[in-house]
């Protein structure tokens, strides 16, 4: 149950943080918006490393294979993409097609069993599932 609530408050934190970013954006650019939103997260992060256990930063070169120290660079992509996309869609909009994109990419993540991610079968229902999310996206963004 607390990974349900959990998610669901990540779901919402997108959605506001991709609001705050675009608007940021529009009185900056885009590139000191991104800069401002990784630097405040790192702020946070050693604010909470710093009241959190303390494990030593040398833990990162243990990491394999090293180009799973991408996370961050591509953070700042997932940024730029958000507020792109949120600027020329709208929030709703955004999310939506942002959430099937996660969702599709998440299944052939579990299909082919990569990057370290535990294979899985494939299963119609959720093959189903994806694509009455895909339809639930055009049903929403349908203009009559």
């Amino acid at each position: 149950m607390a990974g349900i609530i959990i998610a669901l408050i990540s779901g919402a934190l997108m959605s506001i943080q991709g609001v705050f970013n675009t608007e940021v954006t529009k009185s900056t650019s885009m590139w000191v918006s991104n800069s401002w939103v990784q630097f405040s997260a790192l702020i946070v992060c050693l604010a909470a490393w710093a009241v959190n256990g303390r494990q030593s930063f040398m833990g990162l070169a243990r990491v394999e294979p090293k180009y799973m120290l991408l996370g961050g660079a591509i953070g700042a992509f997932i940024t730029w993409t958000v507020i792109k996309s949120m600027d020329s869609l709208g929030p709703a909009k955004a999310v939506m097609l942002i959430v099937i994109s996660q969702l599709i990419v998440a299944y052939v993540l579990e299909l082919f069993g990569l990057f370290g991610v535990d294979r899985q079968a494939f299963e119609w229902r959720k093959f189903i599932g994806m694509l009455v999310a895909i339809a639930g996206v055009i049903l929403f963004k349908w203009e009559s």
